[in-house]
């Protein structure tokens, strides 16, 4: 054998007693309980401790709130015009001016109606005049007839004048009241209260019942309209049976304004999926203005003893979310969790208790088993060194 095959022979043979020492060591570790894994937690658990900040799990009632952008609107707004074309003779009322029901707004020009009223009056008197006479004359022919100076036939005749002169006077008092009618629609007062917007007319122009002489919008109280998802819409309506409260928020002012849920809508907008609900609300200050867009904030529920941690703890994996819990050995162990509700910088969960430590800060370079150093808890003030 040459001198060249016999340092390749061992070579090969060194290689293959190295694989060989390799493969029983891995075969013994692979043997022991947790195998490569648990190597892996004693391996973390050895590993120098990493700094992290946690919080405590809390319990306590969370209200459900559907916060959105709502535009205030009128309960009532009327468009004010005339029902009968005439010319305006007085403006009583100025643009941007608060007026309350039944306050005149303008008089338009009613002599003939006034006119046409007195005729009407002035007939149904010279009928009744006529009626009277005929009663009385009905009445002595009936005594006539009682002595037998008149036929039967003359009363009755009498009485049918009587009859149709009554007729006559019930049109007369119909055609006063329609006269009486024609001269109030001269008068235009405001149905409602409310404050008055631009002004149309002026005195001296003519009025016509197709066009809006004065817009009367109603501000107090008011109301705000707001989209609500349709997920929300059962508990919605058990808020609306309570009339639960809603806040609005106006631009530029930081208290909000407080109002009652008053009106869920009776179909869902199926392209926005939303339900459309309106609350109501005194507006003595003036604060909502019609058309006005406002933040508003309405609690639909109250989960209660739900268990609360910052939303920052939690991990979105790729087999759902998780959280890292601190054991008292001052190890981590990974929890898979239900995420039931978040709200500002604050989750819901299920799957941890009430008093658990839970990884806030620090979480990246974390595994199971990992040990770590409690820096301080999350939120708390750090620690102030003392200057001696």
């Amino acid at each position: 054998m040459s001198k060249s095959r016999k340092i390749a022979l061992i070579v090969v043979g060194s290689v293959v007693a190295a694989g060989g020492v390799i493969w029983g060591v891995w075969f013994r570790g692979a043997a022991q309980p947790g195998g490569p894994q648990l190597e892996g937690a004693r391996a973390a658990a050895s590993a120098p401790p990493s700094l992290i900040t946690v919080a405590t799990a809390v319990r306590r009632d969370v209200p459900v709130t559907v916060d959105v952008n709502g535009s205030v609107m009128s309960l009532n707004s009327v468009d004010v015009r005339p029902q009968v074309s005439n010319v305006v003779q007085k403006v009583h009322v100025k643009e941007g001016q608060f007026v309350r029901a039944g306050e005149p707004l303008f008089t338009l020009d009613d002599r003939a109606d006034r006119a046409n009223l007195e005729k009407a009056q002035a007939q149904q008197l010279r009928d009744q005049a006529v009626l009277a006479d005929l009663e009385r004359q009905y009445k002595r022919s009936q005594d006539l007839v009682a002595q037998n100076f008149v036929a039967q036939s003359a009363a009755d005749n009498t009485l049918s004048q009587v009859q149709a002169q009554r007729a006559a006077v019930a049109s007369d008092r119909a055609a006063a009241q329609a006269a009486q009618v024609a001269l109030s629609y001269d008068s235009i007062r405001s149905p409602i209260s409310g404050r008055t917007g631009a002004i149309a007319v002026f005195a001296g122009s003519l009025a016509q019942p197709t066009a809006v002489m004065v817009t009367v919008t109603q501000l107090d109280p008011i109301a705000v309209s707001f989209p609500v998802p349709e997920g929300a819409l059962q508990d919605l309506l058990a808020a609306a049976r309570i009339r639960a409260s809603v806040t609005a928020t106006v631009p530029g002012q930081k208290t909000p304004l407080q109002g009652v849920l008053s009106f869920v809508d009776n179909t869902v907008d199926p392209s926005a999926g939303t339900v459309r609900a309106k609350a109501e609300f005194e507006n003595k200050s003036q604060q909502l203005w019609p058309g006005q867009y406002v933040k508003t904030s309405i609690t639909v529920r109250t989960l209660k003893d739900a268990t609360v941690v910052p939303q920052a703890a939690v991990i979105t994996a790729a087999n759902g979310r998780i959280v890292y819990v601190v054991a008292k050995d001052d190890l981590v162990q990974p929890r898979k969790v239900q995420l039931d509700y978040s709200f500002g910088d604050q989750a819901v969960l299920q799957g941890v208790q009430a008093g658990e430590r839970i990884v806030v800060e620090g979480k990246q370079n974390l595994k199971a088993g990992s040990r770590v150093r409690i820096e301080r808890p999350a939120g708390a003030e750090p620690a102030k060194k003392d200057p001696t």
